[in-house]
């Protein structure tokens, strides 16, 4: 049996506790308790979340936790000495430690992040890197495993972080039942962004969602205005007009964020050589692909699809 503890800190974000229910239904479907769950707090006692909701908490105490998650919060604010002090003491002693959202920053308060890759929610990713500049921080990541220390973006990619320690844990059999019994897709990557080409741009009208939903089923040929307003069935001129007033991009440029997005997806969870990556999502080359992911990511297609196997060995 495995002890998993859940550390808690007031105006702690409801959201973490769906990754409590992994473990929850792990067990169900293990049909045995393979996860003893703690929820644990530096005091013990109840505990207040960010909307009011209050959750009963205990002292840790001596014996060892295989799995330490820390919850993140709404706002982040600094750590008191005395859990800082858990954190150390218990890092080393843990087979892994995690952290949601924000939680990173309690990790990186506690130098478990020093000379590591890790993430956290988009928003905050900026400001985890500029408090911890020893912290290599990759703020589009659902989530990010270096050594024993497990880091997730914010809200539901708790409930990836979770599935795949289950996954790790139990098999894929299993992380795909709990998924399904949670009514979620199974976990998505770790290297998967946090963004979405298509959510980020939000069309409003009919014509210019058709025309981002016929880019991006035809990534691999050209996509000219032209060809992409017969789509919208609008003229060009009129398109491009449209298109930049809805989305605030040009037409070009967000063809361009479809094209990176599905490169990624491909570099992460396949094995196709960068060249026929660049041919399948339309870029001409694997240097005109290089250049759009090192402005998309600031890293080139090698180093996601490395960092991606390193990640599936852990």
């Amino acid at each position: 049996m495995q002890r998993v503890g859940f550390l808690i800190s007031p105006g702690f974000q409801i959201m973490d506790f769906a990754a409590v229910s992994v473990f929850e239904f792990a067990n169900l479907e293990a049909d045995d308790t393979v996860y003893d769950v703690h929820l644990l707090s530096e005091a013990g006692g109840p505990v207040r979340s960010s909307v009011g909701i209050v959750v009963e908490t205990t002292v840790p105490d001596e014996a060892a936790f295989d799995t330490l998650i820390v919850f993140g919060s709404t706002m982040v604010a600094p750590s008191t000495p005395g859990l800082l002090a858990f954190l150390r003491e218990t890092a080393p002693v843990s087979r892994r430690v995690g952290s949601i959202c924000t939680g990173a920053f309690i990790l990186a308060e506690a130098g478990l992040l020093d000379d590591r890759r890790a993430t956290t929610h988009w928003f905050h990713a900026r400001d985890l890197q500029a408090r911890f500049p020893d912290v290599r921080v990759e703020e589009d990541r659902i989530f990010i495993i270096d050594g024993p220390v497990w880091t997730s973006a914010g809200m539901s990619a708790g409930i990836d972080l979770a599935l795949a320690m289950v996954e790790k844990d139990l098999g894929s059999d299993v992380a795909r039942s709990v998924a399904k019994k949670l009514v979620v897709y199974h976990r998505r990557a770790g290297g998967q962004s946090q963004y979405s080409a298509l959510l980020e741009l939000e069309p409003k009208s009919d014509r210019i969602q058709s025309a981002l939903a016929y880019a991006k089923k035809n990534l691999r040929t050209p996509l000219s205005v032209e060809e992409l307003a017969k789509a919208a069935h609008l003229s060009p001129r009129q398109f491009s007009r449209a298109f930049h007033a809805e989305t605030g991009q040009s037409p070009a440029k967000a063809v361009e964020n479809l094209r990176v997005e599905a490169a990624r997806l491909m570099m992460e969870q396949g094995r196709h050589p960068i060249d026929v990556v660049a041919r399948e999502t339309g870029f001409a080359d694997r240097d005109r692909m290089r250049r759009a992911f090192l402005r998309a990511f600031g890293q080139p297609p090698q180093v996601i699809r490395r960092n991606a196997r390193a990640e599936a060995m852990v």
